[in-house]
């Protein structure tokens, strides 16, 4: 059932990807600000038990509705599946952010492809060049690919598996914005309060974000990925962000990384990835990764399907 779930809302979301998500997150956003509002006195137990009560609402209510729609008819649990799946996970996410910038760049609009690459970070991109603009669509996909795609899969297979329902993609996601919202606020003004936020997040990351880097080292270049993933990883100021960006650069033969200017003033990135600078034609390849990735993991999934059913 994993395996058609998310067949069926990856076709779903290329034939009507959804417009926005806005009012999803929109809602989200406040309904992790109640908590927040009520529950942060800036201690680390505080933390922990607003995340607690945050995440099992929604985990509740998404089981208790799994179990009843099995109990009428496992063909409506299964569709509910594919509903949980479509709303968390997905390329159109963002790729109509990197297509636009693709295009951009290939046209010389470099004004455009700033505007709309600022846009995606929320920061301004108005001092990049046209290998810089590149170089950052690129990281920018990674990572969005794994936190949007391959982080939500492997989540949702595990608790599928465990016959739990979809709720593994439902935690996932807001194990992520809690993190965001929470996790990566200043000490200084927050506290401890989101101490636990990025502790959880973390424990989430760890195995998902090593089965990415080792998909992209399977169907890129094994020895490049290897290498950079060993030795450059742990330099990014994020090594979980690290691992995926170095890995990706290896398997792709590309420069990520490098100082960049940003309102004039340049920011130090170190280097990750051996090879070429980037441009328009990594860009592309980029694509190909990606979808070589997914592909292998369907692949993975449907083996251990049939290796199930024949057991």
């Amino acid at each position: 059932m994993s395996l058609l779930s998310l067949i069926a809302a990856l076709l779903l979301e290329q034939l009507h990807p959804l417009s926005s998500r806005k009012y999803l997150y929109t809602w989200l956003a406040g309904y992790v600000e109640f908590f927040q509002r009520n529950f942060n006195a800036g201690q680390h137990s505080h933390g922990r038990i607003a995340w607690l009560l945050a995440v099992i609402v929604p985990v509740v209510l998404v089981t208790s509705v799994h179990c009843l729609l099995l109990n009428a008819h496992p063909i409506f649990a299964w569709a509910f599946s594919v509903l949980v799946l479509y709303l968390t996970m997905g390329f159109r996410q963002f790729s109509h952010y990197y297509t636009d910038i693709h295009q951009a760049l290939r046209e010389r609009q470099l004004d455009r492809a700033r505007e709309l690459l600022g846009d995606w970070l929320g920061k301004s991109c108005n001092d990049l060049s046209h290998e810089e603009v590149a170089r950052v669509t690129i990281e920018q996909a990674l990572l969005c690919t794994h936190r949007n795609v391959f982080g939500v899969v492997f989540w949702f297979v595990i608790f599928m598996m465990l016959g739990l329902g979809p709720i593994g993609a439902i935690l996932y996601r807001l194990a992520l914005f809690l993190n965001n919202r929470w996790g990566n606020q200043d000490e200084a003004d927050f506290g401890s309060f989101g101490e636990f936020a990025r502790q959880a997040y973390h424990l989430m990351e760890w195995l998902p974000l090593r089965l990415t880097a080792g998909t992209f080292a399977i169907v890129g270049n094994f020895e490049d990925t290897a290498y950079c993933w060993r030795t450059q990883a742990d330099s990014w100021p994020d090594p979980e962000a690290g691992i995926i960006l170095s890995s990706g650069a290896g398997a792709l033969g590309v420069k990520l990384g490098q100082t960049i200017l940003q309102d004039q003033q340049p920011v130090f990135r170190p280097e990750l990835g051996i090879g070429d600078e980037a441009d328009t034609d990594f860009m592309q390849s980029a694509i190909g990764l990606v979808w070589r990735a997914l592909v292998f993991w369907l692949f993975m999934l449907l083996l251990l399907t049939v290796a199930n059913l024949l057991g």
